[in-house]
């Protein structure tokens, strides 16, 4: 399938028949995850994935009750760092250096620039600004799935507070941001994928300047 059929065929899934996804499968839409860009190449944030029932029965009445969240193979949390801090930015160019063979201080301009920009935001900018990183990497995982034809559907409906109090994400520096459900759709019940696509015409969305 070439990369305009993948768009078109993709939508977000409704029902799941509960099937598992094949391993290698899963795997290749993790790694999707993994080599999205993010700003800097810090990629501040964790991704949980959840196959637990149980875990997953008490997750779906906080998240609105999505029947997603029971019915699906897998449960992505996307998880950004609750802060930008001297440490953890510090650690990521230690071992950016590493696998790139740079001696120790290579990359300290930058680093410590990046570090003084981000002295002068607050806290809570700093979460949002690693928040906005999880949902690039949330599209490539969106994608990786449906090039592979697994189904899949970005989910925001639930309590986030409560959902990192259940996975303990505040004891990580963590706070959830979105959801990915990933599996197999129940052909039966799955309604909006039944539905003509409705996107916007090429002319009313892009606005070209010469």
């Amino acid at each position: 399938m070439s990369l305009k059929e993948a768009l078109h065929w993709r939508s977000a899934t409704k029902s799941y028949n509960g099937k598992t996804i094949e391993t290698e499968k899963m795997n290749q839409i993790l790694e999707a995850i993994r080599m999205a860009p993010s700003s800097s190449g810090l990629q501040p944030f964790k991704v949980l994935v959840i196959t637990n029932k149980e875990l997953r029965e008490k997750l779906q009445p906080i998240s609105c009750q999505q029947q997603q969240i029971v019915q699906a193979s897998h449960i992505l949390v996307f998880a950004a760092w609750d802060e930008y801090t001297t440490e953890r930015v510090d650690s990521f160019f230690e071992f950016s250096n590493q696998v790139r063979n740079l001696p120790a201080g290579a990359t300290d301009d930058y680093r410590l620039n990046l570090l003084d920009m981000l002295d002068k935001k607050t806290k809570d900018q700093h979460f949002v600004n690693a928040s906005l990183q999880t949902y690039i990497a949330l599209g490539f995982g969106l994608l990786a799935a449906a090039d592979l034809e697994i189904d899949a559907t970005p989910l925001e409906g639930f309590d986030n507070k409560a959902v990192d109090q259940l996975l303990k994400l505040s004891e990580q520096g963590l706070k959830s941001t979105v959801m990915m459900a990933v599996g197999y759709k129940d052909e039966d019940h799955d309604w909006w994928g039944k539905l003509e696509k409705v996107r916007r015409s090429k002319e009313e969305l892009f606005i070209e300047l010469k």
